[in-house]
C-alpha cells in the first residue's frame, strides 16, 4: 500500500485536528504515478471498493485503480520557500555504483521536491564516463521548459553536488505521452506545437 513519512503524518493529523467538522476523519488519496490529489473527507464519503487503511489516528481511502498506481508510493510533506504541500513518490532504485547512487540521492532530496511542484519528476537512467542520463516524467514529459530545466536547474544542481558529473544529457521522448509539447513532423524533424 502506501507508506506515510513522520512529517506528512503529523500534517494530515494537524489538519483534521483544525478542521470545523468533526466529521473530517480520513484521507481520500487518488491518482497514478505522475499526477495525485489528497483531500480530507469523512467517513461517510468511503465508497464500495475503496482500499482502505489506517495511518496514526486517521483511515486513508484508495478507489481501486488508485490503489493498484500507487502501491509503494510514499506521501511526504514538503515545506519550503519554493513550495509547500503534500507530495507522493516512489522510492528510486539503490544503484550499485557509488557514483549513480549520489546522483540519485541528489535528484530525490533536492531535484524531484522542485519538480514535484508542476506533477513532474526525474528519473536517473544511468551514468557512463561522468556524464548523467536522466528522463522527465509526468507535467515534464513534452513541456516546453524541459531544457531550460535540464540546463539551469538539473545538470547545474547534480555537478554541484557531484562534481564527478561533468554533464546530464535528457534521454527523454517528449513527443510521446498523452500531450506533448513537440510532434514528429512528416520530414522526422521534431517542431513545437502551435
Amino acid at each position: 500500500m502506501l507508506t506515510f513519512t513522520d512529517t506528512a503524518r503529523q500534517r494530515v493529523a494537524h489538519f483534521l485536528e483544525a478542521q470545523n467538522d468533526p466529521d473530517l476523519r480520513a484521507l481520500r488519496i487518488a491518482g497514478d504515478r505522475a499526477s495525485q490529489r489528497l483531500w480530507l473527507v469523512k467517513e461517510t464519503d468511503r465508497q464500495d471498493g475503496d482500499a482502505v487503511f489506517r495511518v496514526d489516528a486517521f483511515d486513508v481511502y484508495l478507489d481501486p485503480l488508485s490503489a493498484e498506481r500507487l502501491t509503494g508510493a510514499t506521501v511526504d510533506f514538503v515545506d519550503g520557500v519554493m513550495q509547500s504541500g503534500f507530495r507522493v513518490f516512489f522510492p528510486s532504485p539503490a544503484w550499485d555504483d557509488p557514483l549513480a547512487q549520489r546522483v540519485q540521492d541528489v535528484i530525490d532530496t533536492v531535484i524531484n521536491p522542485g519538480v514535484a511542484a508542476h506533477s513532474g519528476n526525474v528519473t536517473l537512467e544511468g551514468v557512463e564516463d561522468g556524464v548523467a542520463y536522466i528522463s522527465f516524467g509526468g507535467g515534464c514529459q513534452g513541456c516546453n521548459a524541459a531544457d531550460v530545466t535540464l540546463k539551469g536547474g538539473v545538470e547545474r544542481l547534480i555537478t554541484q553536488h557531484v562534481p564527478e558529473i561533468t554533464a546530464v544529457r535528457d534521454s527523454t521522448d517528449h513527443a510521446a505521452g498523452t500531450n506533448p509539447f513537440y510532434v514528429s513532423t512528416d520530414q522526422g524533424r521534431e517542431s513545437p506545437l502551435s
